[in-house]
């Protein structure tokens, strides 16, 4: 912190000191009032260039140390050079105002200050045969006397790295041509390193021959000051003994040794410090595998068993030291395979995917200091550039560089990505480059976090050139810097494809048909070209809709290529976007590019199902905007709506045809919502939010096939009888209907009960009660663009031998003398759901003494409901179906967790309260309050039923169709496992986990219900 200024005479070199960036102006003038600075501190040069460093104060300090390290002759000379030769001034303070462990390196090796006189007289830009014939001189010449070669080869590292520091804050070099003497620097160090392993372990380096192969950034010339070195090793033995197995094996053994004491000489801490550590873990198998592998053992790896992000790390391999025409033949041998790999299955997908468990392990209170794995860092910048180079550089040789900022420039000069874009791109990324080299240069460490001290970020944002207000100037670059990456690095690549299609200005490049071919296959589209139609129709013209689709298509492209099916995302986009192109609301809800775009792509490519409920009706795409539009309107609304337009409805089937319409939009609302993930829970963990999806689904799904029945019982009954029917009639639903679980694809399992008013002729009324059940089964089933909603009244008593609507007395009859246990057991799921409320609440109250029976249930009831099932374990499984994963009847999945449930209900209902519900998972955790079942065996079957449900509603969004096993086709199924959670490519992950849990579901259902 400053000091207070001091009063009298030196109140105007205080004043002079802090108008030159001095933040501590008194500590200052202290360092040069003292003796070693008699002869300059009136010099005006030294204040001027110290008041140009990053950080005045430090360095000063540096300076300090410095002159106090050096004897007095060689300390004057010193001084006097710098102030008289301007490019050292402006090198060595540069230095030391960046660099505090640079400071430190000179505070213990005062003669170093020479090195940088070398650059005093011209721009030199060594490589690596200059940085290794340095190296050289400072471990085995005269420099290096009396060190160990390891601290020689640091102290000497350390001088080269001067150099590179100087020019680097100086503006010599730019962060590209810093970052490419940083790798050749790495090169001539590892280089020296390997040739001391092999001075200390000569009988090794006779056996063997060993080539290191640069990997990461120092294989693609773009290195940080403090970075792991990644390496790959790769040997033979030498001469005749390469084709003999044991002399082969004895000369890895040797190369293996000396691998590892080559490493341990780069990253051992010792007196000098260290260097950096030498990582090889990019080898085949990773720390599991061996360190030194033959080229044929390389090759055979990567040609069976090598994964996609593998090959993307071998876009930067380079032969690095020890014998390069080895690491030649390595580099030669596996760049075909680096260049085909573009072809494999789910590639774009497996990239995507590597790059979001990056980010997903970023601590979360680190994800917004993050400059290179965070969003819009270095790492976004790179994998987009990476994934261009595979999918392109199979055909086009010139966009094969290893360096990052080169291959952007060569994907602008062939036409594969946008020159504005790329120049764009280009800026960010040296931005970034040079804010993570300055962060790492002061203390020199490894770190790509922001700072946060207010010190800190004042030297950062100086060293970059921002004086005026360096820390407010530094976060607003990069914050700015930042979004441009998170803005390009996704239209980086889906851009191009519309200017493909599209007619462009003169003069400018653009991809070609088949380059464009080739990306949206690497993108998953099954059928490029049909991809390219497309998007020509939505991209070509001048009218106002194509040019708001041109600004959106490029994100909606890599919205549609993160699911299962692009090609079915592309096409419904096109179809909806041809039925509303001229509708203005459309167009403003495409040019907000924000949550209801993106939501629109995600339901036009998760499945059948929405996209065919909207294409019916593509105004629904309107709910995907509003701010409520995806929330569950709730059954009281819902019938409230249905009822107004029957009313208003001219004829039976023209109100009805009204009720189904509103039924299609709603069940386009709750796939919409479902797919988007609107059901979810903020804060809580998978198992519950899935949970809470999935009673969402249902609720909703049950709500809406109520309002419609509701609305096709007042259709029936107002076109025969118009205001009141001769007998009062209820709707009770039953099965899902009743438990409030409907799927997408449900029946609606019902019961029919009527009552005739007083004074009405019972036969008239049983006539009008069946004639309007017909009739609403009829009109609720005609042909339409909209769904059907099939009627099931099957579990009424004498099923369908029965009649299909009986009295309340009718029942009562029945219950009393006939009912069977398994009817009582259907009954649990009884609830009104339509027509007269008094009447079915009377239903209720006759059928609760039944299915909730006082004492519980005896044992002969018991054995029968257990016979029961086993029965239908053994009948109703379709023929050639896996029980395994059979959702409904399969092992573990509903019918077993239901009908275990249910057993509870039935024997403590009249006990417990909690278990008088229609709802399973309610039921559920009500025998769990009330101590029936433990615990652990409630959440494994809880699990096992949400999950079960989740399958059968996948299927039916998936296919269009009701189904309760999981799809055979490898698209259907992949959308399945992206709607329960799996990433591309993981299938047979999410089977092995339906099985896993159902399994266990099953082991519970055998001890409670079977009392196993």
């Amino acid at each position: 912190m400053a000091l207070p200024a001091p009063q009298g005479r030196r109140s105007s070199a205080f004043t002079r000191l802090l108008r030159h960036g001095f933040t501590d102006p008194s500590a200052a003038g202290r360092l040069l009032d003292a003796p070693e600075f008699a002869s300059v501190r009136d010099d005006s040069a030294l204040l001027e260039a110290l008041s140009a460093t990053a950080d005045p104060d430090l360095a000063l300090l540096g300076l300090t140390r410095l002159a106090e390290a050096l004897d007095g002759d060689e300390r004057q000379t010193m001084l006097s050079t710098i102030v008289t030769a301007k490019p050292l001034r402006d090198r060595l303070l540069g230095v030391l105002g960046a660099s505090e462990a640079l400071g430190d390196h000179l505070a213990r090796h005062p003669q170093d200050w020479h090195s940088l006189v070398t650059y005093e007289s011209v721009d030199l830009h060594p490589t690596t045969p200059e940085f290794e014939q340095a190296l050289a001189e400072g471990i085995w010449g005269e420099r290096g006397a009396g060190l160990s070669r390891a601290d020689a080869l640091r102290a000497a590292y350390r001088r080269c790295l001067l150099g590179i520091a100087a020019r680097d804050v100086c503006g010599t070099t730019d962060v590209a041509e810093a970052a490419a003497e940083l790798a050749d620097l790495a090169t001539a160090t590892v280089r020296a390193a390997l040739q001391i392993s092999y001075e200390e372990q000569p009988g090794d380096a006779a056996v063997c021959r060993l080539s290191v192969i640069a990997m990461g950034k120092c294989g693609g010339r773009e290195l940080n000051y403090v970075s792991d070195v990644d390496v790959i090793f790769v040997a033979e033995a030498k001469g005749e003994a390469g084709g003999r197995e044991g002399d082969e094996g004895k000369a890895l053994q040797s190369a293996a040794r000396l691998a590892s004491r080559m490493m341990r000489v780069c990253s051992d801490v010792t007196a000098e410090g260290t260097i950096w550590p030498v990582d090889a873990n990019l080898r085949p198998e990773g720390r599991n595998g061996p360190l030194v592998r033959t080229l044929s053992s390389h090759l055979a790896y990567y040609q069976r068993w090598a994964k996609t992000w593998e090959f993307q790390a071998l876009l930067k391999a380079r032969p690095m030291a020890g014998d390069l025409e080895l690491g030649q033949e390595y580099v030669d041998a596996l760049s075909p395979m680096v260049w085909q790999v573009a072809e494999r299955e789910n590639f774009v997908a497996d990239v995507r995917q590597m790059r979001r468990r990056v980010v997903d392990n970023i601590p979360a209170d680190r994800v917004d200091r993050e400059l290179k794995l965070g969003p819009g860092g270095l790492r976004d910048v790179e994998f987009a550039v990476q994934l261009l180079q595979l999918v392109h550089g199979r055909s086009d040789a010139t966009l094969r560089s290893p360096t990052t900022l080169e291959a952007l420039g060569a994907l602008a000069a062939g036409g594969y990505v946008g020159r504005q874009d790329a120049a764009a791109l280009d800026a960010a990324y040296r931005f970034l480059r040079t804010l993570e080299h300055r962060i790492q240069l002061h203390r020199m460490r490894r770190t790509h976090l922001m700072p946060e001290e207010e010190a800190d970020l004042r030297r950062l944002g100086r060293s970059m050139g921002l004086r005026t207000e360096p820390v407010d100037s530094l976060r607003k670059e990069w914050k700015w810097h930042a979004r441009e990456v998170r803005r390009l690095h996704e239209k980086l690549f889906y851009r191009p494809l519309l200017d493909a299609v599209a007619h462009l200005e003169t003069g400018e490049t653009r991809l070609s048909t088949k380059a464009a071919g080739h990306r949206l296959e690497a993108l998953g589209y099954a059928d490029p070209v049909a991809a390219l139609r497309h998007l020509e129709a939505l991209a070509s013209g001048v009218t106002r809709k194509a040019a708001i689709q041109r600004t959106l298509l490029p994100v909606l492209l890599a919205w549609f290529a993160d699911s299962a099916d692009p090609d079915a995302g592309l096409l419904n986009f096109r179809k909806v976007s041809d039925a509303l192109g001229r509708t203005p609301w459309y167009l403003r809800l495409l040019r907000d590019e924000g949550a209801a775009a993106e939501n629109l792509a995600r339901v036009l490519s998760a499945g059948r199902l929405a996209p065919d409920l909207l294409l019916r009706a593509p105004e629904a795409v309107a709910l995907l905007g509003a701010p409520d539009g995806l929330q569950p309107r709730g059954r009281a609304a819902l019938e409230q709506e249905v009822l107004a337009a029957v009313g208003r409805a001219d004829g039976a089937e023209a109100a009805v045809a009204v009720a189904r319409g509103v039924r299609r939009r709603e069940l386009f609302r709750t796939a919409a919502a479902d797919l988007i993930g609107a059901y979810g829970t903020e804060g809580t963990p998978a198992e519950e939010d899935h949970g809470h999806a999935i009673d969402a689904v249902g609720s909703a799904v049950s709500d809406l096939n109520a309002a419609t029945l509701a609305g096709a019982l007042r259709a029936a009954v107002r076109e025969q009888w118009g205001d009141t029917l001769p007998t009062r009639f209820a709707v009770i639903g039953m099965g899902r209907f009743g438990g409030h679980e409907l799927s997408y694809g449900s029946d609606a399992d019902v019961l029919f009960v009527h009552e005739p008013r007083d004074g009405a002729d019972e036969q008239d009324a049983a006539k009008a009660a069946q004639a309007v059940a017909n009739e609403m089964r009829r009109l609720l089933q005609l042909p339409s663009a909209d769904p059907p909603l099939p009627i099931d009244a099957d579990l009424r008593p004498e099923g369908r031998s029965g009649p299909l609507v009986r009295t309340l007395a009718s029942y009562a009859a029945y219950y009393r003398r006939w009912s069977l246990v398994w009817e009582a057991q259907a009954l649990l799921r009884a609830e009104p759901v339509a027509g007269d409320a008094e009447l079915a609440q009377r239903f209720i109250d006759l059928i609760d003494p039944l299915r909730y029976p006082a004492e519980g249930l005896g044992e002969d009831a018991v054995r029968e409901i257990r016979r029961l099932k086993a029965r239908m374990e053994s009948e109703r499984l379709p023929r050639g179906a896996d029980p395994t994963t059979h959702a409904k009847l399969g092992r573990g999945g509903l019918s077993d967790v239901e009908w275990t449930v249910q057993l509870l209900q039935m024997q403590y209902g009249w006990e417990f309260p909690g278990l008088r519900t229609t709802r399973t998972r309610e039921a559920l955790a009500a025998a769990h309050a009330a101590g029936l079942i433990d615990t652990e065996p409630a959440q494994i079957l809880d699990e096992a039923w949400v999950l079960a449900a989740r399958v059968r509603n996948a299927v039916m969004l998936v296919r269009g169709r009701p189904g309760d096993t999981f799809p055979v086709d490898g698209r259907e199924l992949a959308a399945v496992g992206r709607y329960l959670g799996y990433e591309e490519g993981h299938v047979g992950e999410m089977l092995d986990d339906y099985r896993r849990i159902t399994r266990r579901a099953r082991g519970v259902v055998e001890e409670i219900f079977y009392g196993a």
